[in-house]
């Protein structure tokens, strides 16, 4: 099948799902987040939701990797209507870059505009420690194309200006946050030390497995969009640990108070800066 009919397919599938979806009770969300391995207890945060499991929508797999609990969430956070998908599809797993995105898709079927991603993330710099949270302001995704569209987008990740004003928001909070440019890498095994050189050569600060596809789907969408990458761990070479996915869980909890209240912050005023319409691709 060529991807023009696969990319068709992906959409057809997003707008049946948003039409499952208002049947259950889902409304128009004003944002939307993705919560990545261990950081889904953001949807305690969620007021009176509407709780749906990927099992109950068609074309949705189900999710294969710990820290995922596979159901999206809407509801009220603060003043804001939020849907939290928590847990996504990796293309490690066999999906293609169509149904890793196919929750954005799916937000912008039901006329949201604004999406968040979250993820854990091996830290490259050497000045980062674990527990670190990490707004992207760029993307390295070579040499993978990391989207399900052949023709070329009209815009790029470039966030410098959003994340200026997050990193302003978080210190009037009192949260410690850093910046930096995210690697994506294919996985499904850890980076080796070798590959973790030549990426702090390239100018990466973080390497995971995700995210970088949602961002562009985002982008393609002319959603104003935000990645945070929360660093579980050391990447190779730079930590003389042995790595390991239950460090997750671990780091995810060292910070877990931090990540929240940003999230929040972020997501649930109507005066943050995410919401202005300049942050839109378009």
């Amino acid at each position: 099948m060529s991807n023009t009919s696969q990319q068709g397919l992906s959409e057809t599938a997003a707008e049946q799902a948003a039409k499952l979806l208002r049947q259950k009770g889902v409304g128009l969300p004003d944002a939307t987040i993705i919560l990545g391995s261990g950081l889904g207890k953001f949807t305690n945060a969620i007021q009176n939701p509407v709780v749906v499991p990927y099992s109950e929508i068609s074309g949705f797999p189900e999710t294969g990797v710990a820290g995922h609990d596979g159901a999206l969430y809407f509801g009220s956070v603060g003043e804001r209507k939020i849907l939290a998908w928590s847990g996504r599809f990796h293309h490690y797993e066999g999906h293609p870059f169509d149904r890793t995105v196919l929750p954005v898709r799916v937000a912008a079927a039901l006329g949201c505009n604004v999406l968040v991603v979250t993820n854990a993330a091996g830290g490259i710099n050497s000045r980062f420690r674990v527990g670190d949270l990490m707004l992207i302001d760029d993307i390295i995704s070579l040499p993978v194309r990391v989207s399900p569209h052949t023709r070329k987008f009209r815009h790029r990740y470039a966030n410098d200006s959003l994340v200026h004003e997050i990193i302003q928001l978080a210190s009037r909070e009192g949260i410690a946050v850093t910046r930096g440019t995210y690697l994506f890498s294919k996985g499904p095994t850890y980076e080796t030390k070798s590959e973790v050189r030549a990426f702090r050569i390239m100018g990466a600060d973080a390497v995971g497995m995700s995210t970088a596809a949602e961002l562009n789907e985002a982008i393609h969408l002319q959603m104003a969009c935000l990645g945070i990458s929360l660093i579980t761990n050391l990447a190779t070479g730079i930590s003389k640990e042995k790595l390991d996915h239950s460090e997750i869980a671990e780091a995810a909890s060292l910070r877990e108070k931090d990540l929240m209240g940003l999230i929040t912050s972020i997501l649930s005023d109507p005066e943050t800066p995410i919401y202005k319409p300049e942050y839109r691709f378009r």
